[in-house]
């Protein structure tokens, strides 16, 4: 077998193989007895035909099939190993010659695992951001505290700013009812800004039992293009008002709010979680902030195989998540001047899932330049954290059990300990806050 290898790109190679003679008969013996084991031969049982025999029974434009399947496959399978090649799919396969007994040629594409030129990973010039809780911080969860412990009570004086509100709605455009306008027994606070500008201070003034016109128009940046800038009536029914007395931020709020003595208890834990909290964001941005500049120090290359997989995954993740706000795709491209799919695809997921085949590849390297690996123990002590987490789900927990999960565990575990390492080396070990 004769092979030469030619670099297409970084990340894609071809390969031309030649076989002789020799390895054609090879091939032919192999496949000879592959189809044998479903020739029918009369005076032989299935599967019981010799080779030999076979032959004079079996369709030569099947055996030159079969033949060329086996000797292409067992080609590259040599070919990969001899020249240390990691495929990322099967490769593309194109006979160029092709005499029965004597000779083929052909030439196999593929992606390959590219190589990875590591960056300076001990110098990247990114600092950890210092966490700070400002005491408004602390009085806006107290006011959400204050608003979710209010006492209610139902009242006959016209509506003021902080009441809560039940109301009917009907939107029109031009006279027409247009989609997501409509509302009944709609519960509305006063003041929360949950609509557009003017209809909240609109209903201020009016008492239960009024219904009334809100002439408005909706914002130009709207993210519904057809009602973007446009004027609307809102005809309202006012069914209830509802005024909220707010108990006082002391002691006896923080005794209501949980295990809390005083009130200055209670400010103390919501700064501590308020803390943790934007501790954690703040380790998570300055990962993020480390990988950008170690992709920018490195030399990265990103296969294409590989970069459409990560599409594939991030437009599955982003519809999901779009589902869950109760909003769908097209909506989004709407509100965000997106043309169409293909648009969005180049300008905002096909940016993110190269960095995140980038960020993937570097760390990759750097756990290979930093010995990082995961014993035994490490793994199985992850894999029992996970199982109590599904403690409750037999079938989860039997997943746990095979290769698979435990290689994508121990493959994740790496990974945690590869970018513990590398804000270890560029000074994050420590968060401070005021």
């Amino acid at each position: 077998m004769k092979t030469t290898v030619k670099n297409i790109t970084d990340t894609k190679v071809q390969l031309t193989i030649t076989l002789d003679a020799t390895a054609l008969d090879d091939a032919e013996k192999v496949a000879l007895v592959k189809l044998s084991k479903t020739a029918k031969v009369p005076g032989f049982r299935k599967g019981k035909v010799p080779a030999s025999v076979a032959a004079k029974h079996i369709d030569p434009q099947a055996l030159q099939d079969q033949l060329l399947d086996d000797a292409i496959s067992k080609a590259i399978a040599e070919a990969f190993m001899a020249e240390k090649i990691q495929a990322l799919d099967r490769p593309m396969v194109d006979v160029k010659k092709y005499v029965p007994g004597d000779v083929l040629e052909f030439t196999a594409e593929v992606d390959v695992l590219p190589a990875v030129k590591l960056g300076d990973y001990k110098k990247l010039g990114k600092k950890p951001e210092a966490v700070v809780v400002k005491a408004e911080e602390v009085d806006d969860v107290i006011e959400r505290m204050r608003q979710g412990f209010a006492d209610k009570k139902e009242v006959k004086r016209a509506a003021e700013d902080g009441d809560e509100t039940v109301i009917d709605f009907v939107g029109k455009k031009d006279d027409v009812p247009f989609d997501g306008g409509t509302g009944t027994d709609y519960t509305l606070k006063l003041g929360s800004g949950q609509f557009i500008p003017g209809f909240e201070e609109g209903i201020v003034g009016h008492k239960a039992g009024e219904t009334f016109d809100l002439e408005l128009s909706f914002p130009k940046d709207y993210h519904a293009k057809d009602l973007a800038g446009e004027k609307v009536v809102f005809t309202t029914t006012l069914k209830k008002v509802v005024a909220l007395e707010l108990p006082k931020a002391d002691d006896e709020l923080a005794k209501k709010a949980g295990d809390f003595k005083t009130l200055a208890e209670l400010k103390a834990d919501i700064k501590r979680e308020i803390t943790t909290q934007k501790e954690n964001e703040a380790a998570n941005a300055f990962k993020d902030a480390l990988i950008d500049a170690l992709i920018e120090k490195s030399t990265v290359p990103a296969p294409d195989v590989l970069v459409n997989d990560q599409m594939r995954s991030i437009e599955q993740d982003f519809s999901q998540n779009l589902m869950y706000r109760g909003l769908d795709l097209h909506t989004y491209l709407q509100s965000n001047n997106f043309a169409d799919e293909d648009e969005w695809r180049e300008k905002e997921v096909k940016p993110a899932a190269v960095r995140r085949t980038q960020a993937g590849l570097v760390l990759n390297e750097l756990t290979k330049a930093e010995n990082i690996t995961a014993t035994d123990a490490e793994i199985d002590e992850h894999v029992e954290v996970h199982k109590r987490q599904y403690a409750n789900n037999p079938e989860v927990l039997k997943q746990f059990e095979t290769d698979e999960v435990r290689r994508d565990i121990a493959n994740h575990f790496v990974t945690e300990k590869t970018l513990a390492r590398l804000v270890e080396l560029n000074g994050g070990t420590a968060t401070t806050h005021n």
